[in-house]
């Protein structure tokens, strides 16, 4: 194995937080496994793995930003998925009918070239007919190359719907977008242009991620002329609790058991729009499994969130 797992989150019936130690390097990375009541193991499991070291991108949600050490090797990437499943079932062999893989947890995935070659890998490596990768990105600029590869791995390996693209937008507005995302990234205009090219008959709908934050401003004008609904879907998520939302004052449009959505989804819904919101368990945000960090705490020791980080991490299970 490439990685040493040293702590443990959480609980096998819901979502568990793994933090490992590199083999090479000695850092630490985390990774997520997260099963998605009222859906049995059997029909839907999800992996969240981390492609950096940290993140450049410093996204003012993330508390993965501002820290980065380098890129996972392809051994590394591959690691954490095997690692999780070998722990749930032994062997390498998944049985599930929704095997989700996000290369979603710390770093930005467009950014290391070897998240390409663990996806070429990963149908060699599992026996799991439902393996869906997920692949979420702010677009940063400069990497047309690796965005082109990406579309031929999906043309070849994961066509008809097996392959989930989405791209995290939070703001129809550039220059808000600018201050979200501090980094070069492409515009609107050229996520919509590649997504027409990437998109092909069978496929899953591009998914549109923004974050239901009163800071953040969308215009269902500025969609609607962009981005082709039968193409494109719409979701939306809360903003959930980590240190970064707190240091930039953010504030959550949307709760768990919400009785008012975001205002701007109804023309998009009547304009054809598929729209998911999607909120998760409220214990995944005591976990941490949501979208904290839990590799800070290891590290640095930080005071707990109000809601946030309430589990402990334990070494009793891992090893």
């Amino acid at each position: 194995m490439s990685l040493d797992v040293i702590s443990k989150c959480g609980h096998d019936e819901l979502a568990s937080v793994f933090v490992a130690r590199l083999k090479k390097s000695g850092e630490l990375i985390e990774m997520v496994e997260s099963l998605q009541p009222p859906h049995t193991i059997k029909e839907k499991w999800v992996l969240i793995i981390s492609t950096l070291i940290g993140c450049p991108v410093a996204c003012q949600m993330c508390d993965a930003g501002g820290a980065y050490h380098g890129k996972l090797n392809v051994s590394e990437l591959l690691g954490q998925v095997e690692y999780m499943v070998r722990r749930r079932f032994g062997g390498l062999t998944v049985p599930v009918s929704k095997f989700k893989i996000q290369f979603a947890r710390m770093g930005e995935p467009a950014l290391n070239d070897a998240v390409l070659d663990a996806l070429e890998h990963l149908p060699q490596r599992l026996d799991a007919p439902g393996l869906i990768p997920s692949f979420s990105t702010v677009a940063p600029a400069g990497r047309e190359v690796f965005f082109q590869r990406l579309a031929d791995i999906k043309r070849r390996l994961y066509h008809d719907g097996r392959f989930q693209l989405q791209f995290s937008l939070h703001s129809t507005n550039e220059g808000v977008r600018d201050r979200i995302i501090p980094v070069r990234k492409w515009s609107l205009g050229q996520i919509a242009t590649f997504g027409r090219d990437f998109y092909e008959a069978g496929d899953r709908r591009i998914t549109l991620n923004f974050i239901a934050c009163r800071e953040y401003p969308v215009d269902p004008s500025v969609l609607m002329t962009t981005f082709d609904p039968e193409q494109f879907l719409i979701k939306v998520t809360p903003l959930n609790p980590t240190y970064s939302a707190e240091r930039f004052g953010l504030q959550n449009e949307l709760q768990e058991g919400y009785a008012e959505e975001p205002l701007w989804l109804e023309p998009l819904r009547k304009a054809g729009y598929q729209v998911l919101i999607s909120i998760g368990e409220r214990e995944e945000n005591r976990i941490g499994s949501n979208c904290g960090q839990y590799v800070r705490v290891v590290k640095e020791n930080e005071r707990h969130l109000s809601g946030a980080y309430q589990y402990q991490m334990s070494d009793s299970e891992v090893g």
